[in-house]
């Protein structure tokens, strides 16, 4: 049975085939794409994001996947992404992302991941949905599901897209109420 985010992928890597692209002569392959975001979640659990971030492209593109104004958020730069690894890694020094399924095309790979981590940081940038900015660590652990898109190119990924379970996260370390649990009908 296809899940939909299956769909969802299988129609993003059709999508991407259909579109020429720019590098003909690239030599990138489903397997080295799959290599590469392998590797680069090895290096993150192993707490070597510097090294991991060397897999960004120096123009990375990092889609917010926020609207605001009718225009996709994005940021731009290998720096300010490696400044975003810090201070996750900062907040939450024992951050894992386990890959629990993967597809993979030639331009790019979807990784669906369990991601956890213990509040043990004081976060100070915009990122996990903004609610960790200056809050005191609450010594609290969270597992919540990600999904991570990456595109690549010539074996350097150049854009990144994430969804990612925030409020559950949130709520996981305390710092937003979890919904009550629904009652049962009666008959």
């Amino acid at each position: 049975m296809c899940h939909r985010w299956q769909l969802l992928v299988v129609t993003c890597a059709l999508t991407s085939i259909a579109v020429p692209n720019s590098t003909a002569a690239s030599t990138d392959t489903p397997e080295s794409n799959r290599q590469l975001i392998t590797r680069h979640f090895e290096l993150l659990n192993g707490g070597k994001w510097r090294e991991a971030s060397e897999m960004f492209a120096t123009d990375v593109r990092h889609h917010l996947g926020a609207w605001p104004s009718g225009q996709e958020g994005v940021v731009q730069g290998k720096d300010l992404l490696i400044q975003n690894l810090d201070d996750i890694y900062r907040t939450f020094p024992d951050w894992k992302m386990e890959i629990v399924d993967m597809v993979a095309d030639s331009a790019s790979v979807v990784a669906r991941c369990r991601v956890s981590g213990t509040h043990k940081g004081l976060g100070t940038r915009r990122i996990n949905g903004g609610f960790l900015m200056g809050v005191k660590p609450t010594g609290r652990h969270f597992e919540v599901q990600h999904m991570h898109w990456y595109k690549i190119r010539d074996g350097k990924i150049t854009d990144h897209f994430a969804s990612r379970d925030d409020l559950g996260m949130t709520q996981q370390l305390g710092l937003l109420p979890r919904p009550a649990s629904p009652t049962p009908e009666r008959k």
